[in-house]
């Protein structure tokens, strides 16, 4: 997709192919780990690392949209491979299968043909329209026999605290940062899109700068590890 944004350097910068291999590792790390690890209820550190593997879920997602953007690596094969792993390892969504929807969005960003777009602005029906349009009978099929094979071997109560609920939570993240408080009611400007205002740490935490949205939709060929500079150029 083109863009006429003044922001857009066509010249992929090589870490990211690197950060983005770096994200899938660490979550693939941490799940491992988490997975043997005997769940406690009265230790905070078990509510720190749902909320750390939510943050790694949603980072998986993002290196996939980066790849979308074709900004993961420079080489097409390389780009697209870690976008289609990123996606996969987030309970089987299909590269191929977000990545048209997603340039939909772009190209027609909250409008009646944007497919992460509900007009109503209730949270509730625009999240389950959002998922409605991402997840796929398949999906549950797939997660349910991977659950089923996991379960003969590790606890039951880890595959679910900290694989399942992760990326329910993950969702969540990515809709109410990424998709609802950046498109919901009018936006008069060229993108249709509101910012959150500039806090570098909380824009990380929340949604890997994507709180940061006109800057998104205004330079979609800068990655997410770089949109807080188009926001401060913005600021």
């Amino acid at each position: 997709m083109q863009s006429t944004s003044t922001h857009i350097d066509r010249k992929i910068d090589p870490k990211g192919i690197l950060i983005g291999l770096s994200v899938i590792f660490i979550w693939a790390i941490s799940l491992i780990f988490l997975l043997h690890w005997e769940i406690n209820w009265t230790n905070p550190l078990t509510y720190l690392a749902i909320f750390f593997q939510t943050h790694l879920y949603t980072g998986l997602f993002i290196t996939a949209h980066d790849a979308m953007h074709g900004i993961v690596s420079s080489n097409k094969k390389a780009n697209h491979a870690i976008g289609f792993i990123a996606a996969l390892l987030f309970s089987y969504n299909f590269y191929w299968k977000l990545y048209p929807k997603h340039h939909e969005h772009h190209r027609f960003v909250a409008t009646d043909k944007d497919p992460d777009y509900h007009q109503s602005d209730n949270f509730f029906i625009w999240y389950l329209s959002f998922v409605r349009q991402y997840v796929t009978i398949w999906q549950f099929l797939l997660m349910a026999i991977t659950f089923n094979i996991l379960k003969l071997f590790l606890p039951t109560e880890n595959l679910i605290v900290f694989w399942m609920l992760p990326a329910i939570l993950s969702t969540l993240q990515l809709f109410y940062f990424g998709t609802y408080l950046p498109h919901m009611g009018d936006s008069e400007n060229k993108h249709h899109s509101k910012s959150q205002s500039k806090n570098h740490i909380w824009a990380f935490v929340s949604c890997y700068f994507f709180g940061y949205h006109f800057e998104h939709h205004d330079s979609p060929g800068t990655p997410w590890w770089r949109l807080w500079r188009v926001k401060e150029e913005n600021a």
